[in-house]
């Protein structure tokens, strides 16, 4: 059953708590002025400590979460909206949570057979002196997304320094092996893999500044690797896809070293600004953005809560 989208409160949830707020702001304006440039009812809701209120008063039929980062996308705003009764686009709570915490991703995905770096999660300086990996490596928070607070380095000195750095936005710290390779991410749309995306930063790798930033990074659709592995590298998104539960979009981080393809992360809440790989993957498939929201949106409604 599809619904008239035009007879709906539509409420575009952004902003947030998290460091990821900026970019938020960025996905969720996007959304909204599309929705109602077509003359959609839609509200921007700005999320913060009065969420709660805001979502009640605003009566909404259906939600479209555009969150990034804690409190968006690692189940907590998902359970709010059950609780409220209110259908929302996305992954549930518990898939959600899943894919936003990287050390359970990692365990979880290594023990159903994807291939991921080595890895180890550290919250001392002492336990990061002591890690068995070979550097260069990797630092991250654990539940963090948009790159945010990602440090590649080459010494434990090196290590140590950002430690502290990475302990801003959250205490636990996972450590990953470097690989070197092609950089690509696979998006996701109701359980089929669109197109590979290669990622060719300007700075180290894709960091914060590369991801938001106009000129800061080339995505090249398709990815210029070898037939087999772009087909693998779809496959892998799927699997992980389904593997965590997600449901209704999500994009899967991977690199391509020789023939093994590693793979890194899994975003339930994709950007949707206009430098975003999933908008743009999704135009490659001949979807625009307004028709994009509108499939994630009727997804939501279909499933109800």
């Amino acid at each position: 059953m599809t619904h008239d989208i035009k007879d709906l409160r539509i409420g575009v949830l952004m902003g947030g708590l998290s460091p990821e707020r900026p970019i938020s702001l960025i996905s969720g304006n996007a959304v909204y002025k599309a929705l109602k440039a077509k003359g959609a009812n839609a509200v921007a809701i700005d999320i913060d400590t009065h969420t709660l209120d805001k979502i009640i008063n605003a009566e909404l039929d259906v939600a479209f979460i555009a969150l990034h980062g804690k409190y968006g996308e690692d189940g907590i705003m998902q359970s709010i909206l059950e609780f409220l009764r209110v259908p929302y686009t996305g992954s549930g709570p518990l898939a959600s949570a899943l894919a936003m915490d990287k050390t359970m991703t990692q365990q979880f995905l290594e023990k159903n057979g994807i291939l991921m770096p080595k890895y180890c999660e550290v919250t001392t300086a002492k336990e990061v002196k002591n890690i068995k990996l070979k550097y260069p490596v990797v630092l991250k928070p654990v539940d963090a997304g948009s790159a945010v607070g990602v440090f590649i380095v080459e010494t434990v000195k090196e290590a140590l320094a950002a430690l502290p750095k990475v302990q801003k936005i959250s205490k636990r710290v996972i450590i990953q092996e470097y690989i070197k390779g092609v950089e690509i991410s696979v998006p996701v749309l109701i359980d089929k893999a669109l197109s590979v995306i290669e990622i060719v930063p300007a700075n180290k790798f894709y960091d914060f500044d590369a991801k938001y930033t106009a000129g800061k990074s080339d995505h090249i659709m398709p990815a210029r690797i070898e037939k087999t592995l772009y087909k693998k590298a779809q496959e892998i998104a799927v699997r992980t896809h389904q593997l965590l539960g997600c449901r209704d979009l999500s994009r899967t981080d991977m690199i391509v070293s020789g023939k093994k393809i590693y793979t890194l992360e899994c975003n339930t809440i994709p950007g949707f600004t206009p430098v975003s790989l999933f908008p743009q993957a999704a135009k490659e498939a001949g979807i625009s953005f307004y028709d994009l929201i509108i499939i994630l949106l009727q997804e939501a409604l279909k499933r109800g809560v």
